[in-house]
């Protein structure tokens, strides 16, 4: 059983501030992502927008849910953003792979860092609660280059792990709308999510940019 302790608590921060979930750009699929990745926040107009590294979900993200291996479909695309963002400024997060509770032995950590060049996070708090473990690791990295959260951009498919986590970091935070498997197959929290965005949108909710080192 994969429980998420963090998700649980945090979900009723929403209460508060229901925009917590939202992200600051959505794509469709993780094909869609554009090359430089940057291009995709320029809406943001006056945000003065430095990503230097990039977290990734996995699941519905660039991986078919409970697998260890890239899409095949989303295999240039993932070669591009390894291109754009070399060595450790690319990051794999996922609330199953790499999650200490679930991936006790470390085993599926190692292999989708085996299948994709890319390190996976190993962390004790599962999504939306583990910025600090990310932060942590980045600043153990420094040649990633990567001083304040608004230099990062969080990755996935779920608006209460992934997008929570990039507005409670103060990052940005691209939605992989659709993902990979069809809707109706999805879990009844994703089938949630996909009415929940739009909702809070159509009520004039927005994610609140990620404030710059300098300001």
């Amino acid at each position: 059983m994969n429980i998420n302790l963090s998700g649980t608590v945090n979900v009723f921060k929403l209460i508060a501030k229901p925009s917590l979930c939202l992200p600051h750009a959505a794509v469709p699929t993780f094909k869609d992502i554009p090359t430089p990745l940057e291009k995709v926040f320029e809406g943001w107009g006056k945000n003065v927008i430095d990503i230097r590294a990039v977290v990734l979900d996995k699941d519905d993200c660039f991986a078919y849910p409970n697998t260890n291996k890239i899409y095949p479909a989303y295999a240039d695309k993932f070669r591009q953003l390894r291109d754009e963002y070399p060595g450790r400024r690319l990051l794999i997060v996922s609330n199953t792979t790499g999650a200490t509770s679930y991936d006790r032995d470390a085993r599926l950590a190692r292999e989708l860092e085996s299948a994709t060049g890319v390190p996976v996070l190993a962390h004790r708090v599962k999504k939306p609660g583990c910025g600090d473990e990310i932060m942590a690791y980045f600043k153990g990295h420094p040649e990633a280059g990567v001083t304040h959260p608004s230099q990062i951009s969080i990755v996935g498919d779920r608006l209460m792990t992934d997008m929570m986590l990039a507005n409670m970091m103060g990052s940005w935070g691209l939605w992989i709308r659709d993902g990979i498997k069809p809707l109706k197959q999805k879990s009844i929290f994703s089938k949630f999510e996909q009415r929940l965005g739009p909702y809070l949108i159509a009520r004039g909710y927005s994610a609140s940019g990620p404030q710059s080192p300098f300001e």
